[in-house]
């Protein structure tokens, strides 16, 4: 008997291998199959993304919320570098908003150690110069602790020579308050005579606005996670004609496959411009 139990045991755990290495020769086949449809297409030059999902993927596996932001800042380190293998140049993600601070002390307490701590793991790495991507934070800087803000400021200054890629990171960031912020700086130099009415058009606004550093500041795409069809005050100006894809997938359980399928859907779409 006991014998016959250990076979049975055996041949169900050799079962299961098989069947996972099928799964995941299927993934991998689904990968290449998506990656030729989109590679003679036109990709997108700007892509934004919501990282949405990590409570609730860390509700789903049953494990703190420190460890599910931490699972979904790997996941980021992940796509960032698939996103660079398809050369695309320019990408913002959403990382904290100014509505986040609403939430409890204690999570965004978390969040801001979580994001020190990343932070100084990427900058004594020097990934980004590895890459050759250009770092740049936006958002309300006094919404954050001052050794956040002091290490934000050196990843600025020691990638501010690469030019392969830009990643704008949205911290303490909000899509309203970018406008006011835009229109606050439009008065005082109206006030100090150097524009006049008449200058203000969508070009002079967009050199106020926090990505005036990008040449090509909309996103032609933004990939949205876990299911929630919503802006969320995020790239409010920018994302006028951008072409939105929402995915029930958690931002950890995000794949390259989620990926490749939202650029397919962007191929697919014809964009008007509201013409």
């Amino acid at each position: 008997m006991g014998n016959t139990l250990k076979t049975l045991l055996y041949d169900s755990f050799f079962k299961l291998i098989r069947k996972l290495t099928h799964l995941n020769l299927v993934t991998k086949l689904y990968e290449e199959e998506l990656k030729s449809q989109i590679k003679n297409g036109p990709l997108p030059q700007h892509i934004a993304l919501i990282l949405d999902g990590n409570r609730r993927w860390s509700a789903k596996q049953g494990v703190d919320l420190r460890t599910g932001y931490l699972v979904g800042a790997e996941k980021l380190r992940d796509v960032l570098n698939w996103i660079y293998d398809l050369k695309i140049r320019v990408v913002t993600i959403y990382a904290l908003s100014t509505e986040n601070f609403k939430r409890s002390n204690e999570e965004i307490e978390l969040l801001l150690s979580l994001f020190y701590e990343k932070l100084l793991e990427i900058s004594s790495s020097n990934e980004f110069n590895k890459y050759n991507v250009k770092v740049k934070f936006i958002g309300r800087k006094n919404l954050l602790p001052s050794n956040l803000v002091k290490l934000m400021e050196k990843l600025e200054r020691d990638t501010q020579r690469n030019n392969d890629f830009v990643l704008n990171i949205a911290i303490g960031y909000g899509g309203r308050q970018e406008i006011i912020d835009a229109i606050k700086k439009i008065v005082v130099s109206f006030s100090e005579n150097r524009i006049k009415l008449d200058d203000i058009n969508e070009q002079l606004v967009e050199r106020y606005l926090y990505t005036s550093h990008l040449s090509y500041p909309d996103p032609d795409l933004i990939i949205r996670t876990s299911g929630e069809f919503r802006a969320s005050n995020f790239l409010i100006w920018q994302s006028a004609y951008s072409e939105f894809f929402i995915t029930d997938v958690l931002w950890p359980d995000f794949r390259k496959i989620d990926l490749y399928r939202a650029i397919r859907s962007f191929q697919g779409r014809k964009r008007r411009y509201g013409a």
